[in-house]
């Protein structure tokens, strides 16, 4: 009956089991709770025997040293030791049932390869990254998973290829600081169980193909042509525009006309030391026909 019972609750909640089963395969990093049974403390209390005869001795197994920026976690006869991560400084291990592996702190960078990815309008690019991070939890990076470095390596690498995937390639070339914090927060999210902070992500380069690099060159170069006339249109434009207002300003005084007539004559003659012939004004020439 009380299976029946039983297997009854599991089909009402299947929901609620999983979670359960998801929580219970995470493996507990606190070390609370550690029971080694009969056979366990036996072999601790053996090594400690062992410990305290050769005392002169094994006092150099037993002391470790670990520095500033490094974490040590032990293992305990398969099980994490109470505590956590040990250091800086010194720890005691025993060296029959314990088992320790060190862990750097400090921020590690590594280059992501080149990926070849195929963008959202349909062209093939080839773009690498960086990524800076470390470890935040030493226990974690060490109990939750195998390799963090490689795990880390590889989950940016399939990261950069969904995230440009969904891009075009005017966003790619354009908004690379948008994509990198976005990269950078899907990372962070993704390694927060293994103990790992992603602190940085940055573009390195966009390589296009051969071909699309001279169709682009030559849209920019017939772009930068088309914006050239266009701007020496309107400067001939506007230059005629106020020729026209010059010639009307001179046309109301007949003095101004012969004082320009002048200035261009005096302008000539300096460029160039050449004979010219000055002809009769045009007010002498009218005045000589009426009379």
């Amino acid at each position: 009956m009380k299976s029946q019972q039983d297997s009854g609750s599991n089909k009402v909640h299947p929901q609620r089991n999983g979670q359960e089963n998801q929580y219970n395969a995470m493996i507990d990093t606190s070390g609370e709770g550690t029971e080694y049974g009969c056979c366990g403390w036996a072999l601790l209390i053996l090594s400690m025997i062992i410990i305290v005869l050769t005392f002169p001795v094994a006092i150099c197994m037993c002391v470790k040293v670990v520095q500033e920026y490094e974490r040590a976690v032990i293992f305990r006869l398969g099980r994490l030791a109470k505590g956590g991560a040990k250091g800086p400084g010194i720890f005691f291990v025993i060296p029959c049932t314990d088992e320790y592996r060190k862990v750097d702190l400090r921020t590690v960078s590594f280059d992501v390869p080149p990926q070849e990815i195929l963008t959202k309008d349909s062209v093939t690019i080839a773009v690498d990254a960086v990524v800076y991070y470390r470890v935040q939890d030493a226990t974690m990076s060490i109990a939750n998973v195998e390799n963090a470095d490689g795990a880390t390596r590889l989950l940016a690498q399939t990261t950069l290829r969904n995230m440009l995937g969904t891009k075009s390639l005017s966003e790619v070339l354009t908004d690379r600081e948008h994509i990198s914090s976005g990269m950078q927060s899907t990372l962070d999210e993704a390694t927060d169980p293994w103990g790992i902070k992603v602190e940085r992500v940055e573009i390195k380069d966009v390589r296009l193909p051969v071909q699309l690099q001279r169709a682009m060159a030559a849209e920019a170069e017939a772009a930068r042509d088309a914006r050239a006339k266009v701007i020496a249109a309107e400067g001939e434009m506007n230059a005629s525009r106020k020729l026209k207002e010059a010639a009307d300003v001179m046309s109301e005084s007949p003095n101004s006309m012969q004082l320009r007539y002048l200035q261009t004559l005096t302008s000539i003659s300096a460029e160039k030391n050449s004979t010219i012939i000055f002809p009769l004004p045009i007010d002498m020439i009218s005045n000589m026909l009426k009379k």
